[in-house]
């Protein structure tokens, strides 16, 4: 089977020969590339070489092809800083208050030339890889993580406990959903064979299971309805530990759900069993990026056994690939994802 199949496996729910391996590995790639970040984001060619030399160099199974996690925000009129060897970030706000959402603009990403990068970048590798290698295309951030971005994240936080901007609060959600969703609907357009999305701050580490199941759950639902629409899986990731909403998050419809490091393996198998396909969730940074590759092959085996009564499981990291992680310990990783076995 090549990768490809593997993955398509896991996702139908039926064993291949081996535990596919899918890495999030853009900030790595691009350094051993020889591509600086702000090539990568303005260079889809840059891009696209650095995600295939990894292939080639790894032999994984699944490209994810990520950039940074502001490019709709800097679509939405965000201001961003740009760094030369790091992936770009925030640097304030849009919004001065849920009643100023009025006077905004409708949002055309396509305009923006840094989303155009991005899907150019998927439709380049989509036609050097066909087939052989999944292809998950990432569309950055869900609706509730980009309200948080435009309207500023303090603001944003104290203003959903407020029940008297409720319904301000769902205009910006909506607002931002069309940004999410225009994003799926061009990712779809590039020969991707998956699509995901990030909602780090609606999870539990930032706001309460409740304020999840009501200022996240549904968009997330619908972002994923849109994918399914569109005839492509989904992939919902969440940073830290999801512990208290891993069932709300496969009732968003996600066909799979990545998971952080912090959320137990276990706990994960159980809430999810044959719902929906976990992939991760190797620790980054204290395993990948700084342990020994004996460490990381034990820490893969621990990892393989949790799940080896499911087939729907993909070993990933539990989040970004630090840049600098020492190739041998992802060959390890690999390498006994190859070796095992039912």
């Amino acid at each position: 089977m090549n990768g490809y199949e593997r993955i398509a496996a896991a996702f139908r729910g039926e064993w291949s020969d081996t535990r596919p391996v899918m890495l999030h590995n853009f900030m790595m790639a691009a350094r051993e590339a020889g591509v600086s970040m702000a090539q990568f984001r303005s260079d889809p060619g840059a891009l696209a070489r650095a995600f295939l030399e990894a292939v080639d160099r790894y032999g994984y199974d699944g490209v994810m092809v990520d950039v940074d996690t502001v490019t709709l925000a800097a679509a939405a009129g965000v201001p961003v800083d740009e760094p030369e060897h790091e992936p770009a970030r925030l640097r304030g706000a849009r919004l001065r208050s849920l009643e100023a959402l009025a006077d905004l603009p409708a949002v055309d990403i396509l305009r923006s030339p840094r989303v155009q990068v991005w899907l150019e970048g998927v439709r380049i590798l989509h036609r050097q890889l066909g087939r052989d290698v999944y292809l998950r295309g990432n569309c950055d951030q869900c609706p509730f993580t980009l309200a948080s971005m435009v309207r500023g994240m303090d603001a944003w936080l104290a203003e959903i406990l407020d029940p008297g901007l409720e319904e301000q609060a769902h205009r910006l959600l909506e607002f931002c959903t069309d940004i999410t969703l225009q994003f799926v609907r061009a990712m779809a357009a590039t020969g991707a064979h998956m699509t995901s999305n990030g909602d780090s701050l609606a999870g539990p580490e930032v706001v309460s299971p409740s304020l999840f199941r009501r200022f996240a759950m549904p968009y997330d639902r619908r972002v994923a309805e849109a994918s399914h629409a569109l005839g492509l899986p989904h992939v919902l990731h969440i940073c830290g530990n999801t512990g208290a909403i891993l069932d709300d998050m496969v009732r968003t419809g996600s066909d799979g759900l990545e998971i952080d490091y912090k959320t137990d393996a276990r706990r994960a198998r159980d809430v999810v069993a044959n719902r929906s396909v976990v992939i991760g969730n190797v620790d980054p940074s204290g395993v990948l990026a700084l342990g020994t590759p004996d460490l990381v092959r034990e820490t893969t085996r621990e990892l393989l056994a949790v799940f080896r009564d499911t087939p729907r499981f993909v070993l990933n990291a539990g989040c970004a690939i630090p840049p600098a992680t020492p190739p041998e310990n992802i060959r390890a990783m690999i390498q006994t994802a190859r070796e095992w076995r039912r």
